[in-house]
């Protein structure tokens, strides 16, 4: 703990007084472009990952970066996304996954969660991920062979849970609103993006707007 406490009086000294103006600016409200849906794990930092500053992305982070299906009962995620899409108006959302996921290694072995009930009723919202690629690849059961599959199967659900929220679904009709479902490589700094027509994952400077089709 004490290095996060020695990180904060560093802020305070060298980075805020450089920033001042931009935090003065956001003290007045904000307006961020991208909702941004990842997991809780530690090693995971949007900011430096998307190389945003403050202000830039609304952030919402769980186990497994799970959205549940929209329904009558109010959680913490139904109310961000409501929030994010209807009150500030994003224009982007993002879901990212990303290797090594202990949730997702939850996912493929439920029975061994059976000491943490609320995790395991959690990542329940993962279960069509796991019969997807269970049907997919003809395995009655599923094992740490298969948890790139299943992670990124997790994305493109979550995605699909994403669109039964009213305030998306409304945005997504009106044309007001883009999903993107990524997946992030912590070992190599890599981030391969889900593209509805192939249904495959790419780099992301491969994307619109990336690198490569900027200079193509």
């Amino acid at each position: 703990m004490k290095h996060v406490i020695l990180g904060v009086e560093k802020f305070q000294k060298e980075v805020f007084p450089g920033k001042k103006a931009e935090f003065e600016r956001l003290a007045n409200g904000q307006s961020p472009e991208v909702l941004f849906i990842t997991c809780s794990d530690s090693r995971i930092d949007p900011n430096l990952v998307t190389q945003t500053e403050p202000g830039d992305l609304f952030i919402c982070r769980n186990a497994g970066n799970v959205i549940p299906p929209h329904s009558n009962v109010t959680g913490g995620m139904t109310a961000s996304i409501e929030f994010a899409v209807a009150a500030l108006g994003v224009t982007h959302i993002v879901v990212c996954g990303h290797t090594d996921c202990g949730a997702m290694k939850g996912a493929l072995s439920p029975q061994k969660l059976d000491s943490l009930p609320h995790v395991k009723e959690w990542l329940s919202h993962c279960r069509v991920a796991t019969e997807v690629v269970k049907e997919r690849t003809g395995s009655a059961e599923l094992d740490d062979n298969h948890l790139e599959e299943v992670t990124k199967e997790n994305v493109v659900q979550q995605i699909q849970h994403l669109r039964t929220h009213p305030a998306v679904a409304a945005k997504l009709a009106a044309g007001r609103i883009q999903l993107h479902g990524w997946v992030y490589n912590i070992e190599t700094g890599g981030v391969l993006c889900y593209d509805d027509e192939t249904r495959e994952f790419t780099p992301v400077n491969q994307q619109p707007g990336g690198s490569d089709a900027a200079t193509s």
